[in-house]
């Protein structure tokens, strides 16, 4: 099927930094419209987001703080001996 144009309005400044992240995606503008628009129509819905999330300060120190063992509880080998943990009195 032959593609068509559409023109839309877009502030320059949002135009801008959507080239910019779509290209970091190796996409095109006009690839990644095509795209929300393909997932809106499969979805029937507004779709997912395609992205890297950044994590804010408090997610980024919980992170490190399991990666480097801080703040886990230990293991336990049965529901029955998870039980008492929580019910014991600290």
């Amino acid at each position: 099927m032959a593609a068509v144009s559409t023109n839309i309005k877009i502030d320059p400044v949002l135009k801008q930094e959507s080239q910019e992240l779509f290209e970091s995606f190796g996409l095109s503008l006009s690839s990644a419209i095509n795209m929300f628009l393909r997932q809106a129509v499969r979805e029937q819905a507004i779709p997912f987001r395609v992205g890297n999330p950044i994590p804010n300060a408090v997610t980024l120190k919980a992170i490190e703080d399991a990666r480097n063992g801080i703040g886990l509880s230990r293991g336990f080998s049965s529901v029955s001996e998870l039980m008492e943990d929580l019910d014991a009195d600290d």
